[in-house]
């Protein structure tokens, strides 16, 4: 098992960045994908970013390709997700995932993955 802890939200202006990171507790933390997913006031929550177990494969959604960053430091049991050039519209509540299963690979649906953080608040205003 695996149990995320998100943290670095804030309030930042438009064109500002943030790095989120997210810890997990357990020796197992580099034998899941990971995940980062959305989630904006009255709408559905939506995949953002995603990484391989051993870090070395990565996805990301279309709107924050080129702008957002996935890392892990498995050593560490954290993952990071660094988020430049902030748009209002990158404004919600960010999660971070794991699977069910130990060395699957990652999917970009939050019904891919089983195991939850309680979420980070961004806001960035314009």
């Amino acid at each position: 098992q695996v149990q995320p802890v998100e943290s670095g939200g804030g309030l930042v202006q438009a064109g500002g960045s943030l790095r989120l990171s997210c810890a997990a507790s357990g020796r197992t933390f580099g034998t899941y994908a990971m995940g980062w997913f959305r989630q904006a006031p009255g709408k559905e929550r939506e995949f953002v970013a995603a990484i391989s177990w051993s870090g070395a494969s990565t996805a990301y959604a279309d709107s924050v390709k080129g702008r957002f960053t996935i890392s892990r430091d498995n050593a560490e049991n954290t993952m990071y997700l660094q988020m430049y050039s902030l748009e209002p519209e990158d404004t919600a509540v960010y999660y971070c995932a794991a699977p069910r299963l130990r060395y699957s690979g990652y999917g970009e649906s939050p019904s891919e993955y089983h195991y939850w953080g309680q979420g980070t608040q961004v806001t960035v205003s314009s």
